[in-house]
């Protein structure tokens, strides 16, 4: 029988998503507008639309289908050694404010003449754009300049761990490490090479790698960003020894072995059906795997270290206390649907959403609305003690329980009367300009023609009237 099944479970059906995903089920079907598939976790759907080909009776992979978990970690990018030479061409590329285009194109013109020190110029030149446009928050020119700099000076160090670090910060951790393994072949001792694959395999749910590059990293530099994420990382591998995982189309999932086995396949059941609807209403769906952990309650307070008012929490994987359920109940729901919309959120906008844009939507989604908090926030604000969303930017964590009370009630209330009065279409026009690098406040000027100040003023007059307040 063991042979048997060996020899059934050695072909499969593989899903290709338009996106490039691969998914293998054991069984797939048409049906309508739906692709139905059949996994461990049971039969699970995916909209037609967004499948590209299914390819029938495929080999199985290895298992190793590694959560794209967004590390939240306080890294810094590497630097490069200063010499006289690279000062100088640092600080004419990037004075006054502003990039220098024109004496860029310089180096450029020169660089094509020929030369190995012309084309180190033209890299450092693009380098220093890359760091400028890096500390005004704009990623996407940041990795362009940084990926010419490498055309200039491809096995560069420095530049390739600088892409691998622009990759990192937009949870691109594949790609990434593509960058860091280059660099290894070159520096193999320089700590900042394990610093950054580190990151790599934490954002990619593989513990065990993250843990050994970091400390191959201390033992060659002490490093206290790399102490403190090392930390964070045993105490998830410590806690995961014994769990059990599981896995579907958009998330792996690990949850402790007292844990029902049925509770977990009902969680990523629940978990696709709000995958779905995320995706439709904000037109866009993560690339890579989701990861999820539900813990027992002290678990969760133990590795998270959140305050006592957090119920869950998003951190790169969606982590959930579950102890004494046995299927999804209508508030887990509720509570999934919620941390997953922070998983898109995060993924569309390349980390740069604000918490208060992040708490509101996600709290949109999961059904909630402003009528209970409406008259008060409403007499706040005519009392002229409201709190500016400018303020509510920054984290959450350590506010205290009605500190945090008031922000969420505000962050929903705010993305309530922006879907209310202009749709999903311009949260989905926000979130994209926010994730070009604008402010928050440049995002709602543009798209809605309102800055912070217009905003709460909109915000209060949809809830007098709306409510009755």
């Amino acid at each position: 029988m063991a042979v048997l099944l060996a020899v059934a479970a050695a072909h499969a059906d593989t899903i290709v998503l338009k996106n490039g995903r691969r998914i293998v089920a054991l069984s797939v079907r048409e049906d309508g507008d739906k692709v139905i598939y059949e996994t461990s976790a049971g039969e699970l759907s995916l909209p037609k639309s967004i499948v590209d080909h299914i390819e029938k009776g495929g080999e199985v992979p290895m298992a190793d289908s590694p959560a794209a978990a967004a590390a939240n970690l306080a890294i810094t990018p590497p630097a490069i050694q200063a010499t006289r030479g690279s000062t100088e061409i640092e600080s004419a590329a990037v004075h006054g404010g502003s990039i220098d285009r024109e004496y860029i194109a310089k180096l450029e013109g020169a660089a094509r003449a020929g030369g190995e020190r012309a084309n180190l110029s033209a890299a450092l030149a693009h380098h220093a754009a890359a760091q400028f446009e890096l500390s005004h928050g704009d990623l996407e020119h940041a990795l362009a300049d940084a990926r010419t700099a490498l055309t200039y000076s491809p096995e560069d160090p420095a530049l390739l761990m600088n892409v691998a670090y622009l990759h990192l910060r937009q949870s691109e951790y594949k790609e990434s490490l593509e960058y860091v393994e280059r660099a290894r072949r070159r520096a193999p001792d320089d700590p900042d090479v394990a610093k950054l694959a580190g990151w790599a395999y934490y954002g990619m749910n593989k513990l065990d790698q993250a843990v050994a590059e970091w400390k191959r990293a201390l033992a060659l530099r002490p490093d206290p960003e790399v102490q403190a994420a090392l930390e964070k990382a045993q105490r998830d591998k410590q806690e995961e020894a014994n769990y059990r995982e599981n896995e579907s189309s958009h998330f792996t999932l690990r949850y402790s072995g007292a844990a029902e086995p049925a509770l977990a396949r009902d969680v990523l059941r629940t978990l696709e059906a709000h995958f779905s609807a995320i995706e439709s209403e904000l037109d866009f769906a993560p690339p890579d795997s989701i990861g999820v952990v539900l813990y027992t309650q002290e678990a969760f307070a133990d590795i998270t270290r959140a305050p006592g008012w957090v119920g869950a929490l998003n951190d790169g994987r969606i982590r959930v206390p579950v102890q004494g359920l046995k299927e999804v109940t209508p508030e887990l729901s509720r509570v999934l649907k919620h941390e997953l919309t922070h998983s898109f959120v995060r993924q569309k906008t390349r980390g740069r959403a604000p918490t208060w844009v992040q708490e509101g939507l996600a709290q949109w989604m999961e059904g909630k609305r402003s009528g209970g908090d409406a008259g008060l926030l409403t007499q706040i604000n005519q009392e002229g003690h409201a709190t500016s969303p400018a303020a509510l930017e920054g984290p959450w964590m350590r506010l205290k329980s009605d500190e945090a009370a008031y922000a969420y009630a505000w962050a929903l209330a705010n993305i309530e009367y922006i879907v209310q009065a202009d749709g999903m279409g311009d949260i989905g026009r926000i979130l994209e300009r926010i994730a070009s690098g604008s402010s928050t406040e440049a995002a709602l000027r543009a798209v809605l023609h309102s800055d912070y100040n217009d905003l709460m003023e909109s915000t209060t007059e949809y809830l007098r009237k709306t409510y009755g307040h």
